[in-house]
């Protein structure tokens, strides 16, 4: 199951995320060369990635921060980046940009610490913005559900592109990532499950009070099952966006060409 994009307009242009995928790309393309060495890779990972038996003895807590902007390989940063773009515009639509940017840092920030509550003494480095990604996708569950999501759904051999509702491709995200936490040792290290989980409850609760001032449920049956905007009081339609009107013929202008046709 992977999301190609949303039918959700959005009214501004998303500065932060543009913003923020940019700094992701840099980031990683000024660390790329050290790849090919496993002792500076380490090395870079003990500066910059979470190690939670350092931060529960109260070190490298700054690590909680820079961790957000590291990736492993060009798939973990495309996944990432790809997520952000199809989930995050709405997201800083709603929020303003500023507002926006704090929120994400902050989801990226609690889903760390969430991570080192669950591993307090793991030596094992992690990296990535799946935990602030993650903020992102429960805030747009929260706001959104209603909107429609193409996902490419993978069957083997069989691949189809089908459409479904963000709660549901939301939902069962978050509950592979549930499941997938029960089931992992977050000492061995691996996918970061209770990071992504626990990023994905933080945005949750950090857009609950935004989602009380826009009117709670009802803000959900607004834009006929695709939620308006109160900022700009612009209703997004619920199938698509209406053309423009043509503009009308210039006196003495013939479209019909030189042959009449």
């Amino acid at each position: 199951m992977f999301p190609l994009r949303d039918h959700n307009p959005s009214e501004c242009t998303p500065y932060v995320v543009y913003g923020l995928m940019a700094v992701n790309v840099l980031a990683y393309l000024l660390y790329f060369g050290i790849h090919s060495n496993p002792r500076a890779l380490m090395q870079f990972y003990q500066s910059y990635a979470i190690i939670p038996a350092e931060i529960t003895r109260g070190e490298g807590s700054a690590s909680l921060l820079t961790s957000v902007f590291i990736h492993g390989g060009l798939m973990h940063l495309g996944g990432n980046m790809l997520f952000l773009w199809i989930f995050g515009d709405n997201l800083e639509d709603e929020m303003g940009h500023l507002p926006f940017l704090a929120f994400y840092l902050a989801c990226g920030i609690g889903a760390g610490i969430i991570h080192v509550w669950v591993a307090p003494y793991s030596q094992v480095p992690t990296i990535g913005a799946s935990g602030a990604i993650a903020g992102v996708m429960g805030g747009y569950l929260l706001l959104y559900p209603k909107a429609r999501v193409d996902i490419l759904l993978i069957l083997i051999v069989f691949f189809r592109v089908i459409t479904v509702p963000a709660a549901l491709m939301l939902g069962l995200w978050f509950g592979l990532q549930f499941l997938g936490g029960l089931g992992a040792n977050p000492d061995e290290g691996g996918v970061a499950y209770w990071a992504h989980a626990g990023g994905f409850v933080v945005g949750l609760v950090l857009t609950l009070p935004l989602w009380l001032l826009r009117g709670g449920t009802s803000f959900w049956t607004k834009g006929q099952g695709r939620p308006a905007n109160p900022r700009t009081q612009y209703t997004y339609s619920a199938t698509r966006i209406p053309r423009l009107p043509r503009k009308q013929k210039k006196p003495g202008y013939n479209r019909s060409g030189p042959w009449g046709k």
